[in-house]
C-alpha cells in the first residue's frame, strides 16, 4: 500500500470536500441549518404541546389546501407597487441629482416618511382612504419609495464627478447623459436596492392585508389566526418565504446577466 492509498479515497480527499467542488460552503451550511430546525420542529410536535408545533403531516396538508388564487393576489399587490414605487422613486432622484437647494428642500421629508412604522401608515390609510386596494397600494408605496429615492440618489453621487464633467464636455442632452452614464453606472446599486426592498416589501404586504383585505396572504392568515391553526399559519409562512427567495432569486438572475463583466 502506498501513501496516496491511505485515506478517505485514494485521492485523499473526503466526502466532505468533493460535495464542497458542487455546492458552495455557504449552500451546505443553510442547508444544514435548515435541516436542524426541520429536526427541532419535529421533535417539538412529538414532545411538546401539539396545538403550539403541529406534525410537518399537518403542516403539509394546509400548504396544499393554500388557495393558489390569494397567493396570486398578493404577488400582483407586490409587484405592481413595486413598479410603481421604483419609477417613483428614480424620477424624484433624478430630478433632485445635481440641484442641492432642491435635495436640502426635500430629502429631510423623505427621511422622514422612512422614520414612520409601516403600522402606523397601515392605520393612516385606513383613515383616509375607503378603498381597500388603493389603501394597500398607498402603504407599499410609501414604505418602499423613500428606500429606493435614498438608495439611487446616494449611487447618483457616487459617479466620480470627473467622469461626469468629462461626459459634459462633449454637451449631450439630458436624456443621453443619463442614459449613457448615471443610470449605467448606478446598476449595481439600484438591484441591491430591489434585494433590500423585497425583504421589506413582502412583510409590508402581509401587514397591509391583514387589515380590511377580503383576498390575499394577509387575509389567509387573519382566517387561520381565527380559526387557532398553526399548521396554517405555518403554510402561509413558507409561501411568504418561498415568493421572497423566488422574486430574490429573479433579481439575481437579473443582476448575472447585466453585470456579467464584474465576473468576466
Amino acid at each position: 500500500m502506498t501513501g496516496a492509498d491511505v485515506g478517505p479515497d485514494a485521492s485523499g480527499s473526503s466526502p466532505g470536500r468533493k460535495l464542497s467542488q458542487f455546492l458552495p460552503r455557504e449552500t451546505v451550511a443553510g442547508i444544514i441549518a435548515i435541516a436542524a430546525l426541520a429536526l427541532a420542529w419535529h421533535l417539538a410536535s412529538i414532545y411538546g404541546p401539539s396545538y403550539a408545533f403541529p406534525t410537518w403531516g399537518r403542516i403539509a396538508r394546509a400548504l396544499i389546501n393554500i388557495p393558489l388564487q390569494d397567493v396570486g393576489i398578493s404577488i400582483a399587490r407586490l409587484a405592481v407597487s413595486m413598479l410603481l414605487s421604483f419609477v417613483i422613486g428614480m424620477i424624484f432622484s433624478t430630478l433632485v441629482f445635481e440641484r442641492p437647494f432642491v435635495e436640502a428642500l426635500l430629502l429631510p421629508l423623505v427621511r422622514l416618511l422612512m422614520a414612520v412604522p409601516a403600522v402606523c401608515w397601515v392605520i393612516f390609510a385606513i383613515l383616509w382612504f375607503k378603498g381597500v386596494e388603493f389603501r394597500i397600494f398607498f402603504v407599499m408605496s410609501i414604505v418602499c419609495t423613500p428606500v429606493f429615492i435614498i438608495d439611487s440618489l446616494d449611487a447618483m453621487k457616487g459617479v466620480p464627478l470627473d467622469l461626469r464633467q468629462m461626459v459634459r464636455s462633449f454637451r449631450p442632452d439630458a436624456v443621453r447623459y443619463y442614459t449613457k452614464l448615471i443610470f449605467p453606472s448606478i446598476l449595481p446599486y439600484v438591484l441591491t436596492s430591489w434585494k433590500i426592498n423585497l425583504t421589506l416589501a413582502v412583510r409590508v404586504v402581509t401587514i397591509a392585508e391583514l387589515v380590511g383585505a377580503v383576498s390575499g396572504i394577509g387575509h389567509g392568515l387573519v382566517i387561520a389566526q381565527e380559526m387557532f391553526s398553526i399548521a396554517e399559519v405555518f403554510a402561509w409562512t413558507v409561501v411568504l418565504v418561498l415568493i421572497l427567495l423566488a422574486l430574490q432569486g429573479l433579481v439575481n438572475v437579473i443582476e448575472r446577466r447585466t453585470l456579467h463583466w464584474r465576473t468576466a
